[in-house]
């Protein structure tokens, strides 16, 4: 139940604090300070606390928000939301659902919640369990819920988050009152003072800011709600088995694993479909499945309601299903088994599916085509696509079940073109030519008008007409690199449709890339409002 004891010493605005135990008891940390007790609890326990409070008489004031950089301007808010009854409670965002972008909170919930635990004025904290305050105000019941003035125009808000937290106190019979003070901005003192990006990192990002305004460029997300985009390619289901290695077994040379959960995600064409439906005004996917295959369902119950989809069933062949076995601690990936089919496509269903897109090609602004080299998209499907679209998008994947066989080179035009520098590298067969080399000559060759070659750690080169220019990674913690080129893909070819300086169109490109990495598999949907707040706070 406890931990081991440890003795340190720590100064802080009370002195000398010798710190002799810490012990952890279910979700709580309580700290033996000199006599100076944490008020730091899990929000069960909080509620319990609370309860008593209000059974007692006393006004409860709740303040709920990141506090990554506890500042002057969180001191002044907290004050004056005191002001408001006999109890302030602060509830944080965990680090998980912190939405600021790559390397942020820039502070763990367990120092944001300690730093706010050090605050006198401060009765009660607690790390929240969920995104925003709405189950929070439930759970608690606070008498007010204050917030800065930034918010107090909730109608407008462009998250919507405010409205619906507004709903919640009235809901429980909390007023919403709003402090009146300077706005500070934790994401602008970090940025400006904290080395929370790599130098190279850092050095990109101020160059954008002297160039660009965090306005301007959610500007550009803002025009993508008047596309009309067609998103056709191969659907693909990834399973992910997690499993506790056990050893070797007795009898065969043979690593055995327990099972431990299973999850399911609709990926390949669909993951972009959904990703361009959180972003675009009209969408429709085209995809292949296989004819009453069980895993159906996977496919079906992802397509966001916006998303007009249109498929064809493939006899004799399942839909596509890629299984990963993954060690549940180290989430390393152990094996991998594709169900895939080895027949081709009836030449019949071809000419239908191509029948079918030749008749709603020319009512889309932008056709975009991740092809994963599984069958979905027939040759003669692509001698349509790149004699009638209006502006092709194009994405070609290399994997294990068509290394080697499939190239760019299979599309002999497009406008826009994302690759991994193994792609491309495949594609002419080429281990040791200069990536911007191999771009220039391949833009050349398939008249690309803007081409994109993501190159992992190295971040991206990118290239339109004479321009070239190479950014940085932004990814920070990674946890899953499956989906992260979809992301890419989906944003970036649309942010190029739009004339977007070059330099913006790899910004959000990695922006997508990077939130996707964060996450398993496709269980993570790039939308419009998480973009810009990354943005917004990146460029502070």
């Amino acid at each position: 139940m406890y931990a081991n004891r440890i003795v340190f010493n720590v100064f802080s605005k009370r002195g000398l604090i010798q710190w002799h135990t810490i012990c952890i008891i279910k979700n709580k940390t309580l700290q033996d300070k000199s006599n100076i007790m944490s008020n730091i609890y899990d929000i069960n326990t909080l509620s319990e606390i609370m309860e008593k409070r209000r059974n007692a008489g006393d006004s409860i004031v709740l303040c709920h928000g990141v506090f990554d950089l506890l500042h002057i301007g969180h001191i002044r808010y907290l004050r004056q939301a005191k002001q408001f009854g006999n109890c302030l409670v602060v509830t944080l965002t965990p680090d998980k659902y912190v939405d600021k972008g790559p390397n942020r909170p820039a502070f763990t919930e367990q120092l944001r919640a300690e730093a706010l635990d050090s605050l006198e004025l401060v009765d009660y904290v607690a790390i929240n369990e969920w995104p925003t305050a709405e189950n929070t105000l439930r759970k608690l019941k606070p008498t007010f819920y204050a917030k800065g003035s930034e918010f107090k125009d909730i109608e407008n808000d462009p998250t919507g988050k405010i409205k619906l937290e507004a709903a919640a106190a009235k809901e429980v019979g909390t007023e919403l009152v709003f402090t009146e003070d300077i706005v500070f901005s934790s994401s602008n003192l970090i940025n400006r003072y904290l080395n929370v990006y790599p130098q190279e990192l850092a050095n990109y990002l101020e160059i954008i800011r002297k160039r660009h305004s965090p306005e301007n460029i959610c500007n550009y997300v803002d025009q993508m709600k008047d596309l009309k985009v067609l998103v056709i390619g191969d659907a693909i289901i990834d399973e992910y088995a997690y499993c506790n290695p056990l050893g070797i077994s007795s009898k065969d040379p043979t690593v055995a694993l327990r099972h431990a959960a299973k999850d399911s995600f609709a990926g390949g064409a669909v993951a972009v479909a959904r990703h361009v439906a959180n972003l675009a005004k009209e969408v429709t996917l085209f995809t292949t499945l296989g004819k009453s295959d069980p895993y159906n369902s996977v496919i079906f119950d992802s397509i966001p309601e916006n998303v007009l989809y249109l498929y064809e069933e493939i006899p004799d062949a399942p839909t596509v299903r890629k299984l990963r076995y993954v060690d549940g601690y180290s989430f390393n990936k152990l094996l991998e088994i594709y169900h895939i089919s080895d027949q081709s496509i009836p030449v019949e269903t071809e000419q239908r599916i191509n029948l079918q897109i030749i008749k709603i090609i020319g009512d889309y602004d932008l056709i975009l085509v991740p092809d994963f080299g599984h069958d979905g998209i027939p040759n003669c499907l692509v001698t349509t696509l790149c004699r009638d679209a209006k502006y092709l998008a194009i994405n070609t994947q290399a994997n294990a079940g068509n290394r080697g066989y499939h190239t760019i080179f299979r599309y002999p035009r497009a406008d826009f073109v994302s690759l991994a520098e193994h792609e491309i590298r495949m594609a002419y067969r080429d281990q040791k030519t200069k990536v911007p080399q191999m771009m220039q000559n391949l833009a050349r060759k398939l008249d690309i008008e803007t081409l994109i070659v993501s190159r992992g750690r190295n971040g991206s080169s990118l290239q339109k007409g004479q321009d070239f220019i190479q950014t940085p990674a932004l990814a920070g913690r990674v946890v899953d690199r499956v989906g992260a080129g979809d992301a890419l893909f989906a944003i970036s070819s649309m942010a190029a449709y739009l004339d977007c300086p070059l330099e913006l169109i790899g910004l959000l490109g990695n922006v997508a890339g990077a939130a996707l990495v964060e996450h398993v598999g496709n269980e993570y949907s790039i939308d419009s409002q998480q973009i810009k707040k990354t943005i917004t706070a990146m460029m502070k």
